[in-house]
């Protein structure tokens, strides 16, 4: 089913995208890349020796979620805890370098910031090295938390606010509650990329993004058909837990699911050379809830979103959205040209 735009609608669109602030809350992280050559085993034990030639440093997780906000053109600030150490700091420059604001990250001699180190051969990760801290927040950090992120929304007043949560403790129940009903009060729209932990904690949430695999853990279902039918269903159980507005499933190679209201529709995905999904996630999200907050069109908002997020899995490793790119594919597929 398409659902054709005009080339001029889409170009004021993304115009506009410039125009708001964006809010990112939840889990950040640095994502490093070592990459080489492996020509030979060790003489140690029977494993490969990669001869690293280059080392790249790029923030993760909820960090790359507003690096793709800011690629759209937003003004756009990170709220998150991180540890007091060098990743913490070295992911802090990153972001300064990109133009985000880091005012409201909060770094605590309690925690470790989160790093994944990918080693990489010939386009192919040989291992992947976790550094993390999964435990909630303590009570005097989440309190501290709360409070830095209820002022900053109250003082800026940003279009959006969107929820990253990889279940590595800065997203607790109790901080997602008080996020989320602040911002029923003065009016932003939320949207949350959920995972497990804390799936059905986003009550009244507006944007609600799993992917197809996170809400058949969460809603424990062993198979599902993915047609429009079946989804319609999940959106129904899904209302029933969470109250929310506008639900939106990613689907791999199926395409994308969205739902507001009776709306409902499917979009099929397009064919790619896909060569890293890392990250893809991270741009649906940003993308589909800045074309919501300013069209409120939930066909729109799925379609671009989910040209986004294929265009990304034609990248090697976690990398935001090209915005020129993304607005003449959406010319091309979405405007019928």
């Amino acid at each position: 089913m398409s659902h054709t735009v005009e080339a001029k609608k889409l170009r004021n669109v993304f115009a506009k995208l410039n125009k708001l602030k964006v809010f990112v809350i939840g889990d950040a992280m640095m994502d490093n890349y070592w990459l080489g050559s492996i020509d030979r085993i060790s003489p140690e034990a029977p494993v490969p020796v990669l001869s690293v030639n280059q080392k790249d440093a790029r923030p993760g997780g909820a960090a790359n979620v507003a690096l793709n906000c800011k690629a759209l053109g937003a003004d756009v600030s990170l709220l998150t805890v991180v540890g007091d150490d060098k990743s913490g700091h070295e992911l802090s420059q990153l972001l300064i370098q990109k133009g985000i604001c880091t005012d409201f990250i909060i770094r605590s001699k309690e925690r470790i910031t989160t790093t994944k180190t990918r080693v990489i051969s010939k386009n192919q990760q040989v291992i992947r090295l976790d550094e993390e801290m999964t435990e909630e927040l303590s009570t005097k950090v989440e309190h501290h938390f709360i409070d830095t992120c209820l002022k900053a929304i109250q003082i800026e007043t940003p279009d959006i606010v969107i929820f990253e949560d990889y279940n590595k403790g800065v997203l607790k129940e109790n901080v997602i509650q008080k996020i989320i009903t602040h911002c029923k009060h003065v009016g932003v729209l939320t949207a949350v990329d959920p995972k497990k932990a804390n799936f059905l904690a986003y009550k009244q949430v507006d944007i609600f993004k799993p992917n197809l695999k996170e809400i058949k853990e969460a809603l424990n279902l062993n198979t599902l058909k993915v047609n429009l039918s079946s989804l319609k269903g999940l959106h129904t159980q899904l209302l029933k837990k969470l109250d929310h507005q506008f639900t939106l499933i990613t689907l791999s190679e199926h395409g994308i699911f969205a739902q507001k209201g009776k709306d409902a529709v499917l979009y099929p995905a397009h064919i790619r050379e896909i060569a890293d999904v890392s990250g893809a996630g991270d741009t649906v999200i940003a993308v589909a809830s800045m074309i919501y907050s300013i069209t409120e069109d939930i066909h729109l908002s799925a379609q671009i979103s989910n040209l986004a997020g294929g265009l990304v899995c034609e990248e090697v490793g976690v990398v935001p959205i090209d915005k020129h790119k993304l607005l003449d594919e959406s010319i091309e597929i979405i405007g019928g040209a």
